[in-house]
């Protein structure tokens, strides 16, 4: 066989290779860049690998804050506190519905950050058997100032990007956001039993 037949050979291979399993390029290497080729499937592809590596880095992130804002504060709880922060005064029982959480996890995620003094837990004044959580006048305040130095870390880091650029990746994980708390409301309401 001759040099010409191996390249054939090798053109061939390239054509049965699969876009998962299809090498990277430096494009698709750069960060925030994904090639266009309107190709439906290597956009989704790419979105997947992409949102996977966000999530892992928020994973970390959410712990390192943790750990900034109190250093016996563990990452899922921190989350909670946020919750709380944005949403708050709200219901133990609205808190396990909207983190998704058993209300074990919560109740000791709960239980850490009264004990912190991060968040005060009432009676509810509409039913007294029922806890109302809210983020504690410290746990506000150490909240907002980890908000603000990660805002301005924001602006740091995409210093270069045009504002119209931020503002449209701020509508589009928004829109990312919604539809995963959509799926998330209409997968709890196909897995709750019908008690009629």
């Amino acid at each position: 066989m001759t040099g010409s037949g191996n390249a054939q050979s090798a053109s061939s291979v390239e054509i049965t290779v699969t876009v998962d399993s299809a090498p990277r390029t430096a494009a698709e290497d750069a960060p925030g860049e994904a090639r266009s080729t309107g190709d439906s499937h290597e956009a989704f592809v790419t979105l997947e690998r992409e949102v996977a590596l966000l999530l892992r880095r928020g994973r970390a992130i959410q712990a390192r804050l943790a750990g900034q804002l109190h250093h016996e504060l563990d990452g899922a709880a921190y989350g909670l506190l946020v919750l709380l922060d944005d949403a708050g005064p709200l219901r133990a029982s609205d808190v396990v519905a909207r983190l998704g959480l058993d209300k074990s996890t919560v109740s000791r995620q709960v239980a850490s950050l009264v004990d912190l003094g991060l968040v005060d837990r009432a009676a509810d004044p509409d039913d007294g058997r029922a806890q109302v959580l809210s983020t504690s006048r410290e746990g506000h305040a150490r909240l907002s100032e980890l908000r603000d130095a990660r805002r301005a870390r924001w602006e740091a880091d995409l210093s270069g990007w045009e504002t119209t650029d931020v503002a449209t990746l701020a509508t589009l994980l928004g829109r990312l956001n919604r539809l995963g708390e959509a799926r998330e409301a209409e997968l709890k309401a196909t897995s709750t039993p019908d008690r009629s």
